[in-house]
């Protein structure tokens, strides 16, 4: 399985979760856990996401979903699972 971890942070809006969602499906994206919260306003969004199946590029995937957040006005980013564990091991 090809574990990535995604994030989105910005200011809380209508469809965030919908329009990520129907990217991750669109593209054959399955979710595995989520976890989202409001905090006075501020959105805060993390999946850990299977992208065995998916098509595109790990690239390409990180630079579409980039750029959904700058039209949704949140930011977005993608790390696969063990880059993830490397960077945050103590």
């Amino acid at each position: 399985m090809k574990r990535t971890i995604i994030t989105v942070v910005g200011k809380d809006t209508v469809g965030i979760i919908a329009k990520v969602c129907t990217y991750l499906a669109d593209n054959k994206i399955n979710i595995l856990d989520i976890s989202q919260t409001i905090v006075q306003g501020f959105f805060n969004m993390m999946m850990v996401v299977d992208t065995t199946t998916m098509e595109k590029a790990f690239g390409d995937m990180a630079d579409e979903l980039a750029v959904l957040g700058e039209e949704i006005g949140v930011v977005i980013k993608c790390q696969k699972e063990e880059i993830f564990d490397k960077m945050h091991r103590i």
